[in-house]
C-alpha cells in the first residue's frame, strides 16, 4: 500500500499596525495670494512623537477628489491646475530621533506669466518610511502599516475678479442608520477655490406650506474637483415635497437647483 502524505503550507501575514509617530504640527492647508514672478517661503512643521527614530520621505504630487467619495494623488502635471512647478522643497528625506521636531521649508518661484487667473495647487506628501523585515518569531512577513500626510498648498493669482461656478451632479435621499440624509453633488467647475455651504428648503407639495430649512456642513471645493453635502432631514415626515436646494459661498454667491423630492416610510 501506497501511503500518501498531503503537506498542506499555509503562508500567513502578520499584519502589524504601527500607531504613526510623525505628526504635521502647522496645519494640512496652506493658501498664498501670488503675484507674478514673485517667490514665498513656507514650512512644514513635523515632530516624531514615538519612541524610536523614523525616517521620512517629502515629495509633490498633484491632488484632486469627487462626490463619490474617491481621492486621486497623481505625479506631478497630471492636473492642468498644478503649481508643483513653481515649488522647490529643501529636502525630500529627512531622519526624526524620537520626541524630535524639525521644520521642512519650501519656496513658491511664481512664473512671470500665467496664462489664466484662479486657483493653483498640490499637495505636499509627508510619508514615514517603514522596513518591511522577516519575523523571527512567527512564520511569514510582517507587514508595518503607515500613516501619510498630504499637507495642500494652495495658490490664488489674480482671484479679485474670477467667480465661482458650483453645478449640482446630484439629488439623492439615503438611510444612515437612524438619519435620513439629502446627499447633493456639487461641483466646482470655476477656477477659484471656494467654501460652499449647502441649504434645503422643504415645501408641502399639496399644500405648499414650508415644513423647514436645513444645512450641510461647509465644505471646502478645489476648481474641476465635487464633493457630497449632506444635509440631515431626519425631521422630515414622510411624504412627497418641493424643495429648493442653494449652494452659497463664502462671498455669497448663490446657485439654486428645484427639484421633487419623496421621503419614504422606510
Amino acid at each position: 500500500m501506497i501511503k500518501r502524505i498531503l503537506f498542506l503550507l499555509v503562508f500567513i501575514l502578520h499584519f502589524t499596525t504601527l500607531q504613526a509617530s510623525i505628526v504635521v504640527l502647522n496645519g494640512l492647508t496652506h493658501f498664498y495670494k501670488v503675484e507674478n514672478g514673485q517667490v514665498y517661503k513656507g514650512k512644514v512643521t513635523l515632530q516624531n512623537t514615538g519612541n524610536m527614530a523614523q525616517n521620512v520621505k517629502i515629495f509633490l504630487q498633484d491632488f484632486s477628489y469627487r462626490a463619490d467619495g474617491t481621492t486621486y494623488y497623481t505625479a506631478p502635471h497630471t492636473n492642468e491646475k498644478s503649481n508643483t512647478d513653481w515649488i522647490k522643497l529643501n529636502t525630500n528625506l529627512i531622519s526624526l530621533k524620537a520626541k524630535e521636531r524639525t521644520e521642512v521649508y519650501f519656496e513658491i518661484n511664481v512664473p512671470d506669466k500665467i496664462a489664466q487667473s484662479g486657483t493653483y495647487w498640490s499637495v505636499i506628501i509627508v510619508e514615514p518610511v517603514e522596513d518591511i523585515k522577516p519575523s523571527n518569531d512567527n512564520p511569514g512577513i510582517n507587514i508595518t502599516s503607515v500613516v501619510r500626510y498630504a499637507i495642500q498648498v494652495i495658490t490664488n493669482y489674480d482671484t479679485e475678479n474670477v467667480k465661482p461656478s458650483l453645478k449640482f451632479e446630484s439629488v439623492k435621499i439615503e438611510k444612515e442608520g437612524q438619519q435620513r440624509i439629502v446627499k447633493v453633488g456639487i461641483a466646482n467647475n470655476g477656477n477659484l477655490y471656494c467654501r460652499p455651504t449647502a441649504n434645503i428648503e422643504i415645501y408641502h407639495r399639496k399644500t405648499g406650506e414650508k415644513v423647514g430649512t436645513f444645512s450641510s456642513m461647509t465644505m471646502a471645493l478645489l476648481p474641476n474637483t465635487s464633493k457630497s453635502f449632506n444635509i440631515d432631514i431626519s425631521k422630515i415626515l414622510p411624504d412627497k415635497y418641493n424643495a429648493v436646494i442653494i449652494a452659497t459661498d463664502e462671498d455669497e454667491n448663490a446657485f439654486a437647483l428645484n427639484v421633487e423630492l419623496e421621503v419614504k416610510n422606510d
